[in-house]
């Protein structure tokens, strides 16, 4: 599109917007193929092919539709050039990707079921025009690329569907949430001046070894599920109950690299991001607004080129990747109010490790998470004060094994033992889709009360040859 066609096509906006909104005028909340259009000129004549059809309709609809396309009205108020990110927007649209939405629509209608299922994963509440525009940007308003993706989306969703997208978070985890956020810490917090939902981000503290002591690839995999199927998505639509001008289905992703390290960046976490990534581009196309990348350490640029490849180019365009406190505060607070943009990114929202810790359960007065690295003997000091007692789990897939005690951690020799030589190993399957082992450390004590040192002491049963990975998951609970 030329820049005068854009301005011509503001224009348009603009004077339509102006008649829906006089006085006598219906707002009836709806869109017709017209609506759709960026038009060249205000009160251009039409050619004679389109005069011959009914006003408002580049092509005669599926029969059993309605004329209107149901959406909540949106347009361009200002002048000037069109921001080139609302290309394929209702409002934004040629003729001939009008042309392409009308034949989308009657595609989508005619085949419905799971095809439509597929397309409307968000539920009704994003509207016809904002649905179907999202898709067709998707693959550039080419037909039959878009039919292509559907397809493929429905197939990809078909395992994940016949499970209600895994309602259950921790079911489809297959370990503590709230754990598992402590090691991959990842949150929703306020919305952005757009209305998004802002989701913030902090692989430069991700513990991939301590993640796979809990969970496996396909756990993360059905909790990804969880987390848009039923977090985001019930996000969106809560915030379209609020306010109904809400109509992008959008978010803001803010990625905090701080503390990221090179060995962060396994070929482990690289292929949970690739596989996560390649699910949200052919199910949720056109969702990210604007990711904002905080923190970033000078190697970052090397796996941003190899990340950058798995993401549609238009996606790329929209990160951005600022390494400055203050610059990154000051962009934050141009897209999100102060009172929505969390305390610990420069805002006055509620900080987001109080919003992490909400995935604790209510009872729990504190949560532990330490990785041991196991070759000869290790051992990690847990303190725990009056009123308060403690509760310690391992976590592992090591198949060597360690012998684990609990002692008093106050005294070098001679103090207390809590639990004595409990053989912790892991049998079976070493895949990264079988479970890990579990076990209970304080299970023949039951919960060890303050106050004092509480000491988790293992020793290898392999001696010095080899290291395993063995969490520590330690809760602190109000003594009742």
């Amino acid at each position: 599109m030329t820049e005068n066609e854009q301005e011509n096509g503001t224009a348009a906006a603009e004077t339509a917007v102006e008649a829906a909104t006089s006085p006598g005028a219906k707002d009836d909340g709806h869109w017709d193929a017209d609506q759709l259009q960026h038009h060249d000129k205000p009160g251009e004549k039409k050619t004679e092919d389109e005069e011959e059809k009914p006003h408002g309709m580049l092509h005669m609809p599926h029969p059993h539709l309605p004329h209107a396309i149901s959406i909540k009205r949106l347009g361009r108020k200002g002048k000037g050039k069109a921001d080139p990110l609302d290309w394929g927007l209702p409002g934004e649209l040629t003729k001939e990707e009008v042309d392409v939405f009308m034949k989308f629509r009657d595609i989508v209608e005619e085949r419905g079921g799971e095809f439509r299922n597929t397309i409307y994963s968000f539920g009704e509440e994003e509207g016809e025009a904002y649905t179907l525009c999202r898709w067709l940007r998707a693959r550039k308003f080419k037909l039959e690329d878009v039919v292509t993706m559907v397809e493929e989306a429905t197939e990809v969703r078909k395992d994940a569907r016949m499970h209600d997208f895994y309602p259950d978070p921790e079911a489809a985890l297959g370990a503590d949430v709230a754990v598992f956020m402590s090691l991959y810490p990842q949150c929703y917090s306020g919305v952005a001046k757009t209305g998004a939902p802002v989701f913030y981000s902090k692989p430069g503290v991700l513990n991939v070894d301590g993640m796979e002591c809990i969970t496996t690839l396909d756990g993360i995999l059905k909790f990804h599920w969880y987390v848009m199927l039923h977090d985001y998505a019930n996000r969106l639509r809560e915030q379209k109950a609020k306010n109904p001008e809400f109509c992008r289905f959008e978010c803001v992703s803010v990625i905090d690299l701080d503390h990221l390290t090179t060995a962060q960046l396994s070929q482990r976490a690289l292929n949970i991001i690739k596989t996560q990534t390649a699910i949200d581009s052919v199910c949720f196309p056109e969702t990210m607004q604007k990711m904002i990348i905080i923190n970033a350490p000078r190697f970052f640029s090397l796996s941003w080129k190899v990340i950058k490849g798995w993401i549609d180019p238009r996606t790329a365009s929209k990160v951005e990747i600022i390494s400055s406190r203050h610059a990154w505060e000051k962009r934050m607070l141009e897209l999100i109010d102060a009172d929505q943009l969390p305390s610990d990114y420069g805002g006055k929202g509620e900080d987001t490790h109080v919003t992490l810790m909400s995935n604790v359960t209510a009872d729990v007065n504190k949560l532990y998470t330490e990785l041991m690295h196991l070759r000869s003997h290790a051992s990690h000091t847990f303190d725990v004060e009056d009123g308060e007692e403690i509760e310690i789990r391992i976590f592992t897939r090591g198949t060597t094994g360690g012998i684990f005690s609990i002692v008093d951690g106050a005294t070098k020799k001679g103090g207390k033992t809590y639990v004595e030589g409990v053989e912790i190993q892991h049998v079976g399957p070493t895949d990264e889709n079988t479970p890990p082992t579990s076990v209970l450390l304080t299970e023949s004590t039951g919960m060890i009360s303050g106050p004092g040192k509480v000491k988790v002491r293992a020793d290898s049963k392999g001696g010095r040859f080899g290291s395993e990975n063995y969490l520590i998951v330690a809760k602190v609970y109000k003594k009742h």
